[in-house]
């Protein structure tokens, strides 16, 4: 080995660098970008089954699959595997031009035809997709050059919105059918700014730079993503230098390193914290709705548990969203909630009993903050017992309409519609609601198709109110996101809270 001058001093600062802070170099030395991810991926599928649906893996698929639409920073769309969209006059059909020039990551070229079939495949109830019924609305899906052409069975207003949301990913038609299902699943390819090279399940996964990125090549070459779900195991991991970015950790250990070696960035996205009522008993008394609602003194958990980083709200609404009403409002009374109780025959000595589900570590202070509301739920009269479970189990009992009476959750909503907060989370027949009310499902119902735009906004705020008025959803807070960044690495914020390595640059 030859070492000169200059080697001898990049040398000794690398030395230092490791040796004084326990952080990785600068990222101008790293060859490998690591990132402690705080959930696992359990399918390769996006399109398809409970993954597909959860908000927190997306930047994983992102990665290595392109959406039909592609979704900035702000959440504003922009063109992606889509360069041009639209209904005809009468809204009786869609039209989408594809991009051209694009390759598979295995270098096979992606065409209109992969479009027709992805839209076609997951409207098949047959395939699984979790939001079949929106991708159902349109049918006889073709090809006429560059451009997909599809029949709308029924208008949904929201449809290009889903291209750039939940499920909205482009598949690679021939390499799908000739490996089918499981062969995908071992070796997934797409058109994304990464390519997978080593998966190990539930421990991490590698990626490599795709040098053909229609976007640009990204700019770390090789990126590893841990799966490492336990809050504090991600602290270490970016304190011990052993991974250089990472999210969702306590905000007292944010506040804590965010200034010394490490940097922070914290910004609100579009995840909100909530607690799923399901309609069975004693929640179908909405004296005891009413009363676990108004006992729940959102502001002081946010200050004191979340070190303020938080915004209070009363709807499945955050006020970046298009349907927010700030006058739809859920006060923190205690006393009023007494006062329901009793006439329930509820009190501190006679409590109200139920269980309540939460996560634990998979938000910051998630468990704690379900720990904190039923404190302040005992003082009224309700006794709830807290059981633990993973995301992946809240998923399966959602899905099966098996929740617990009460069950917190973070729910995304990137786009911002209030379909994909309100609709989704309380419509009765949706696969992501527990809450089963006719009369809700009768306000809800008509607005799905609404093609007047002011019309359909004023009727999801006044569901909103309906909602809030009777309790049957009980919204906490909108999520700010904290991210920990090694030096020399520069992380822009997605406020659909999606981590992109395909955004991180070198400092």
């Amino acid at each position: 080995m030859n070492l000169n001058r200059r080697s001898l001093m990049k040398l000794s600062a690398a030395t230092a660098a490791l040796g004084v802070t326990g952080l990785p170099i600068l990222a101008q030395e790293i060859d490998e970008l690591v990132i402690a991810y705080n959930v696992t991926l359990p399918s390769w599928d996006p399109t398809t089954g409970p993954s597909a649906v959860n908000p927190t893996i997306q930047g994983i698929y992102q990665s290595v699959f392109d959406q039909y639409i592609q979704q900035l920073p702000d959440l504003k769309p922009a063109p992606g595997l889509l360069t041009a969209w639209g209904w005809n006059d009468d809204r009786t059909q869609v039209w989408m031009d594809v991009r051209e020039g694009v390759t598979w990551h295995d270098g096979s070229p992606f065409t209109a035809e992969d479009v027709a079939w992805n839209l076609a495949r997951v409207a098949d109830p047959a395939t699984g997709s979790p939001i079949q019924f929106v991708w159902g609305t349109l049918a006889n899906h073709r090809v006429e050059g560059n451009r997909v052409i599809a029949d709308v069975v029924q208008f949904d207003p929201t449809i290009f919105k889903w291209m750039y949301f939940l499920t909205g990913y482009v598949l690679p038609k021939a390499y799908y059918e000739k490996v089918g299902a499981e062969g995908f699943e071992a070796a997934p390819i797409g058109t994304g700014p990464y390519k997978v090279e080593k998966f190990e399940r539930n421990a991490f996964v590698r990626l490599k730079a795709n040098e053909s990125y229609w976007g640009g090549k990204p700019e770390f070459d090789t990126v590893t993503i841990k799966f490492v779900p336990d809050a504090a195991a991600r602290v270490a991991e970016v304190e011990s230098g052993n991974s250089h970015v990472t999210l969702e950790m306590p905000y007292e250990e944010y506040d804590r390193l965010k200034g010394g070696p490490l940097t922070g960035v914290a910004h609100p996205i579009s995840d909100i914290g909530m607690i799923f009522i399901n309609d069975t008993d004693p929640m179908k008394d909405p004296n005891v709705r009413m009363a676990a609602a108004l006992a729940i003194d959102k502001q002081l958990i946010i200050d004191r548990l979340l070190s303020g980083y938080g915004v209070k709200i009363d709807t499945l609404e955050t006020p970046e969203y298009e349907a927010f009403d700030a006058s739809i409002t859920v006060p923190y009374d205690p006393a009023k909630a007494v006062e329901l109780l009793a006439a329930s025959g509820y009190s501190v000595d006679n409590p109200v009993k139920f269980t309540i589900q939460t996560t634990k570590g998979f938000k910051p202070k998630d468990y704690e903050m379900i720990q904190a509301i039923v404190g302040m739920w005992r003082k009224v009269g309700i006794e709830a017992e807290i059981e633990v479970y993973e995301i992946a189990k809240h998923y399966e009992l959602r899905a099966a309409d098996q929740l617990a009476p009460m069950a917190f959750y973070n729910w995304g909503n990137s786009v911002g519609d209030p379909t994909t907060s309100t609709g989704f989370a309380m419509f009765g027949p949706s696969p992501h609601s527990v809450w089963d009310g006719e009369e809700l499902i009768a306000m809800i119902g008509p607005l799905w198709g609404e093609p007047d735009e002011a019309k359909r906004i004023a009727g999801w705020k006044a569901v909103d109110k309906y909602i809030a008025d009777n309790a049957l959803v009980i919204p906490v807070l909108q999520y700010v996101q904290p991210i920990l960044v090694a030096p020399g690495v520069v992380v822009t914020p997605h406020a659909s809270g999606a981590l992109l390595p395909a955004l991180m640059k070198r400092g």
